[in-house]
């Protein structure tokens, strides 16, 4: 059940309603000789289906970050703000996991205690494991090989495929008499990640990925048919067509296919050519890509996931992730790719993550909606607003907005405006001309830009603190707070609304009866 932060207040009266939206410096009257941007939202357009597809799964920290309770606490705030129902990491098989380790006579014993309390945990707060089968455990290793992350996770393929085997079946059957097959049969398994890059050390990389993605999915199985496997989970959009022509060609079971971008990818590692292309349109043209691939495969049904996306995958940029920048740059990318995509997991719900090492400041342009400290960030504020849009889009021209109708039968709106990273980009007024209402009498507007919802903000302006003190926390939290809604009267089935937004500026409007 999605919840909103301010709920509709019928008893206000008109009076106080206008007085609210005058005071509002981004609700206001069409300022003379502007030119304002003109929106036509009508209520009687085309419709069809608009699913969440970029809410429902996040990523997130290694698996053992998991058990710690500030990422716990991360996941049911996110939890409550968004559609959240999967959650994927790196490293089940790591070495602090510590799942089997050989004897002295090289047989593998297992140990599930930390596994349990892994997923238990993911469960307890209504979240369903996506399962990325990785990383190698050491004992199994045919070299003790790393990637350079932090904790020195071990990339290579086994010293025995039958121990790997052995290990899949065991792990997934441990699984199912846990939780039940009903409940394991709605989890996704991927196989490893990204072993086009430094995560997989076999040679030559894509031959012997291929070999080890047959040897687990059909070990997983020969379990349970009904488990769902997939890959190839490559950094770049790689191998999609040639994946699912291996996968035909060899009988192996595939249920899905998964890959990542990011907006800073280039396009002659995502396309293979000279171009430049946008941090804006980076992912989009990337999804549009893999959509065409999967279409045009012998299995052109095969749903499609994201398994990690963001607009940056270097983890450093401040102005990026940090920042207001998120909402508009995330808006634009359901706009164009609702329909193409099954699932979009991005990377990641929280800054409880440590691939580079341990978080030394709040903002650093880590991944995650939250912020080292308990801190929202821009960017949970901008998810927010968009799980609150409804579940059927209605056709609509404009590059920055989507308009939709809830399940109540009102709409909801969101418009942005777009602007590169850091300073720069132009205040922008909207003017929404809305025809067919269906009885909607009042405009509730949330916005989220560098002044309303932003941390970030409040940090600059008390010095950059590296570790903020308790009275410094309570007020980046505070600042943090997604604003209430003003709230603005309509008048008759066709009205006028306008909105002036500043660059990195992302607005939800919810018309209500």
């Amino acid at each position: 059940m999605r919840r909103l932060a301010c709920r509709p207040r019928p008893w206000l009266p008109a009076l106080a309603l206008v007085a609210l939206a005058a005071s509002a410096p981004w609700a206001r009257a069409v300022p003379r000789g502007a030119a304002p941007v003109r929106i036509l939202v009508n209520g009687d357009a085309p419709a069809h289906p608009f699913p969440h597809f970029w809410e429902q799964m996040f990523g997130s920290g290694r698996a053992i970050l998991s058990l710690r309770a500030d990422y716990r606490r991360d996941l049911r705030q996110v939890k409550r703000a968004t559609e959240l129902r999967l959650i994927r990491f790196h490293g089940i098989f790591d070495r602090g996991v510590g799942i089997v380790h050989l004897d002295a006579h090289g047989r593998p014993v297992y140990n599930f205690t930390n596994v349990d309390a892994i997923y238990d945990g993911l469960l307890k707060n209504g979240v369903r494991p996506y399962v990325e089968l990785s990383f190698m455990p050491p004992a199994l290793a045919a070299h003790q090989v790393s990637n350079g992350f932090w904790y020195h996770p071990i990339v290579s393929p086994p010293k025995s495929w039958a121990l790997w085997r052995q290990l899949i079946q065991h792990f997934a059957r441990h699984l199912i008499h846990r939780y039940g097959i009903q409940q394991v049969s709605h989890w996704y398994f991927e196989v490893w990640n990204e072993p086009n890059l430094a995560f997989w050390a076999g040679t030559p990389k894509q031959a012997t990925y291929f070999h080890l993605y047959d040897v687990t999915a059909r070990a997983l199985k020969s379990v349970s048919p009904r488990l769902r496997v997939g890959g190839p989970a490559t950094a770049q959009t790689a191998w999609i067509g040639t994946f699912i022509r291996h996968c035909v060609r060899r009988h192996v079971p595939v249920d899905f296919v998964s890959t990542h971008v990011y907006g800073d990818d280039t396009a002659e590692n995502v396309f293979g050519k000279h171009e430049h292309i946008s941090r804006r349109d980076m992912v989009i043209r990337a999804v549009e890509k893999v959509h065409r691939q999967v279409a045009d495969s012998p299995l052109p049904h095969l749903p499609i996931i994201f398994s990690e996306f963001n607009a940056t995958y270097t983890g450093d940029e401040i102005d990026v992730t940090d920042s207001p920048y998120i909402g508009p740059w995330l808006a634009n990318t359901i706009r164009a790719t609702a329909g193409l995509v099954h699932l979009m997991s991005y990377w990641t719900f929280s800054d409880v993550f440590e691939e580079q090492g341990v978080v030394s400041t709040p903002f650093h342009g880590g991944f995650g909606l939250i912020a080292v400290g308990d801190i929202p960030k821009a960017s949970f504020n901008d998810f927010k607003l968009l799980h609150w849009l409804g579940d059927v889009r209605l056709a609509n021209r404009s590059h920055s907005a989507i308009v939709t109708r809830r399940p109540d039968g009102m709409l909801s709106i969101a418009l942005w405006n777009y602007a590169p990273p850091g300073p720069g980009g132009h205040t922008r007024t909207d003017l929404l001309q809305l025809r067919h209402l269906d009885g909607a009498r009042y405009a509730y507007i949330w916005v989220v830009d560098r002044n309303h919802g932003s941390a970030l903000t409040a940090w600059r302006a008390m010095g950059r603190p590296a570790y903020p003190t308790v009275e410094q926390l309570r007020v980046l939290r505070e600042a943090a707070r997604l604003p209430p809604p003003r709230i603005v009267a309509l008048h008759g089935a066709s009205a006028q609304l306008s909105l002036r937004l500043i660059p990195h500026a992302l607005a939800l409007v919810r018309l209500e009866r």
